[in-house]
């Protein structure tokens, strides 16, 4: 094979430039990254729009995954595919005020999207038919039932919705998987006797990964951040030797934050004081417990002078949440009126909102934006136009005088300076006025 012909040199004082067949960068059309999380602040701010009840909408929220965790294990799906749906519940939640869809609707919406994305593909009716079993277990009912017919299309709108809501962007953490790993390396099998404690450590620490999905933790922290704060706090309620998290103590060798760890405990901590019963893990422990936890972790956190809330801005905080009192029902639902959709102009919208679009072949996308350009850019054509105005005569002024001298004397007429033909003395005109006899303005 001949060898190939090398490029030819560049001329000194000449740089390259990048081609318009190999573009350097992103393509030319409108490209935008979804953010996987979101601040507490910023969830605040989405909420205080929707007009957020707060002590309406958590236990909205916390029926909501309860309904998606029973479903699932009705139906036998993996945990995989419960964090997908309560995540899915939870963005759809914060965009969508409580009056205009019911929260069951969209729990079970959220896991029939939740089983496409996670390829357990369920079908509606089928979901459907197992929260219809689980809330009436003496009616028992098969998918093929027509009962399940309009919920059916109810599910299928709300779809849309969810899709919307999410952008298409469809991942998700799954922190199981790395807890059950970090949890066998803190208690090995080789060594003797921790077995046993390694097993009920195990068992609350996954009780306790399902119970994170009841708050906002999932879509504010990363993976790392949730399965060291589960593993602290599982620590810190068993009373385990500190020799075994003492390795999970830095943060930052497990591509997290210290403020962030310490924020994920306080909102488990927080949902366990306050709702412990709508939990797995709330239970099982005493309040004073809890409570003592909880003020140690506020007591660390004043004393490494770390904020509740990581990144929070006090000067840009929200005001006090514009609270409104809303009933759900299916019959204002979305996917039943076609006029409280997600495009609803009383809310306001995010300035990247809307379906996003991969396009991974740069010419097309080039392409695409030449055609899209003809409809969004404004052009003006200019043309001359020559219009004759009539040019007004200028009416003569006689400087000095005007025409109140004659007002004064019971003359009305404004004659704009020049005295009117009945005085022409000396005593109210000039005596060159003599040759301007005629009554007007001009000569």
């Amino acid at each position: 094979m001949a060898p190939h012909a090398a490029d030819p040199p560049t001329p000194a004082g000449q740089e390259t430039g990048p081609s318009d067949s190999n573009p350097i960068g992103p393509p030319s059309g409108l490209s935008a990254i979804p953010s996987r999380y979101n601040s507490e602040q910023g969830l605040r701010q989405s909420m205080k729009q929707i007009g957020y009840d707060e002590a309406r909408e958590d236990g909205y929220r916390l029926k909501g995954v309860q309904l998606i965790d029973s479903v699932r294990q009705s139906l036998q799906l993996p945990v995989k595919t419960f964090d997908t749906a309560a995540t899915y519940y939870h963005k759809f939640r914060v965009r969508f005020p409580s009056n205009e869809y019911n929260y069951e609707d969209v729990a079970l919406a959220s896991l029939f999207v939740a089983c496409k994305a996670e390829d357990t593909i369920k079908k509606s009716k089928e979901i459907l038919c197992a929260a219809h079993n689980l809330r009436q277990p003496h009616d028992h009912k098969t998918p093929d039932d027509k009962i399940f017919e309009a919920p059916s299309r109810f599910t299928v709108g709300l779809e849309r919705h969810i899709l919307e809501t999410v952008g298409f962007d469809f991942r998700v953490q799954y922190p199981q998987k790395l807890l059950i790993k970090m949890v066998r390396k803190m208690f090995p099998r080789e060594e003797q006797g921790t077995m046993e404690e390694g097993k009920r450590f195990l068992r609350v620490a996954y009780n306790m990964s399902i119970d994170l999905y009841k708050t906002f933790a999932p879509i504010k922290q990363a993976t790392f951040t949730l399965v060291l704060a589960i593993l602290e706090l599982t620590a810190l309620l068993l009373d385990t030797n500190p020799a075994n998290t003492r390795e999970f103590r830095d943060a930052s060798a497990w591509h997290s934050h210290r403020p962030c760890v310490l924020e994920t405990i306080l909102d488990l901590l927080d949902l366990y004081t306050q709702f412990p019963k709508s939990t797995k893990i709330g239970t099982q422990f005493a309040l004073q417990k809890l409570m003592d936890v909880k003020i140690d972790i506020n007591n660390l956190i004043a004393r490494e002078k770390y904020q509740r809330y990581h990144e929070w801005c006090d000067r840009c905080a929200p005001d006090v949440l514009d609270t409104r009192s809303v009933t759900p029902g299916s019959a204002t639902s979305p996917a039943t009126n076609p006029s409280l959709s997600g495009n609803s102009s009383k809310r306001k919208r995010a300035p990247n909102e809307g379906t996003q679009r991969f396009v991974f072949d740069a010419d097309e996308a080039r392409k695409e934006k030449e055609v899209v350009s003809r409809y969004f850019n404004d052009e003006y054509e200019e043309h001359e136009v020559e219009v004759e105005e009539p040019i007004r005569e200028s009416e003569p002024r006689h400087p000095g005088r005007t025409n109140h001298s004659y007002r004064s004397h019971g003359h009305s007429q404004g004659d704009y300076g020049w005295p009117g033909h009945h005085h022409r003395s000396n005593r109210h005109g000039h005596p060159s006025d003599r040759h301007r006899s005629r009554r007007g303005h001009g000569y």
